[in-house]
């Protein structure tokens, strides 16, 4: 590999949210990765700190240019420059939406387990959760259209987050799923927004299906894309929504300014243009090791640790665990388990009621810590099971 993603790189001290813990504590929980960005990345920032002033800032042509290039080239999704807009993130994506397209005391849909903050997004907001949990037959989780139909039939529910590829079931949704969805959507005139954030950590030779490009999409919906997740992006706080519906996206566009967080900050635009013109090898590479430590993990677990069973995934660097024959309150084993092995993992039940019993592994680190992470979960499921 041309990029080195064995390399350690100390992140305690720095003020990263994963590393804050305490000195003996191996962190594989909050969604990012202990990588260190692309070079092309790390030299544009550093060109733009040579510079020397750092005034306010807004998007220049050659940003909307880099989405509108990666998405053709990569997808092979055509979007227009009047269909994005900058946003600092998808989570104020999510709530400015739930603002700008619902009313209090509207419902929202969601379906579980599902990334949590969706849930304080629609909170904060007084809007209505409505649960539609994911179906699990077997290893595979699918949608449950029909209740998916009940949901969206009533009169107060007008919003549906949608989260594409899965997090933290790991599932990419086949056009079939997703033509489906919009399907019910329209019937009903419910809007979908479409969380993409993880779309690009994919299985090498297994792309994700963008919302977008499944025809009917852009009547009854939307996409919050960005390259944090995978370019390593999170502290920088750029991202960008794809609207075609003209509608849509002027009540889209309103709120994100009222709510001030349509506007960069100096380094927004100069990381993203960077990661989506020049960091596709990095990307192609990363990809590459990530699903070699998801497979190892996933291997691991399900031939040495008894009781654990490692779901199977397509997308995201974040494994899926049921720890439901150990235990069914994955909180009180991962507490033991943080106490005991300093193994630091999240709880699938803050992911849905759905989600107890199961819990979530960050594979996007160093083969090294992959291995010692194993060995303490391993060692921590042994301890659990002789301390019952």
């Amino acid at each position: 590999m041309k990029y080195d993603f064995d390399k350690v790189v100390d992140r305690r001290g720095t003020g990263a949210i994963k590393w804050d813990v305490k000195e003996n504590e191996l962190p594989m929980w909050v969604a990012d990765m202990d990588f260190e960005a692309a070079p092309a990345i790390k030299e544009a920032l550093a060109k733009r700190v040579e510079h020397g002033i750092f005034g306010y800032a807004d998007c220049p042509d050659s940003w909307y240019q880099a989405y509108i290039d990666f998405y053709t080239e990569e997808h092979g999704l055509a979007i227009s420059k009047d269909s994005l807009l900058f946003c600092l993130g998808v989570v104020p994506t999510l709530s400015s939406s739930v603002r700008a397209l619902t009313e209090v005391g509207d419902e929202v849909v969601v379906m579980p387990p599902v990334y949590n903050i969706f849930y304080n997004s629609i909170r904060n907001s007084h809007r209505v959760i409505v649960e539609v949990p994911l179906r699990k037959e077997g290893d595979r989780y699918s949608m449950d259209y029909e209740g998916l139909e009940k949901a969206f039939a009533s009169s107060k529910c007008k919003l549906c987050f949608f989260c594409n590829p899965g997090n933290p079931v790991a599932r990419i949704w086949e056009k079939e799923e997703i033509a489906r969805l919009i399907d019910i959507a329209s019937r009903n005139g419910v809007i979908i927004l479409s969380d993409e954030i993880h779309g690009e950590i994919t299985r090498p030779g297994h792309p994700y299906v963008p919302f977008l490009s499944v025809p009917g999409s852009e009547k009854v919906g939307y996409a919050a894309v960005s390259p944090t997740k995978c370019f390593n992006l999170a502290g920088i706080h750029t991202s960008a929504i794809i609207i075609p519906n003209e509608s849509v996206r002027a009540k889209v566009n309103r709120q994100i300014n009222t709510d001030e967080v349509a506007e960069p900050n100096v380094f927004s635009c100069v990381a993203a243009e960077a990661a989506l013109s020049k960091g596709r090898e990095w990307l192609r590479q990363m990809r590459e090791y990530v699903f070699a430590n998801r497979d190892y993990a996933e291997s691991y677990i399900n031939s040495h640790i008894k009781g654990l069973h490692a779901l199977p995934g397509d997308a995201t660097y974040l494994m899926w665990i049921d720890c439901r024959k150990i235990s069914d309150k994955s909180a009180t084993f991962l507490k033991f388990l943080r106490e005991n092995t300093g193994l630091f993992l999240n709880d699938g039940g803050v992911y849905g009621k759905t989600g107890d019993g199961f819990i979530r592994m960050n594979l996007a680190t160093t083969r090294a810590n992959v291995e010692d992470g194993l060995r303490r979960l391993e060692e921590g499921v042994r301890l659990f099971l002789l301390d019952r």
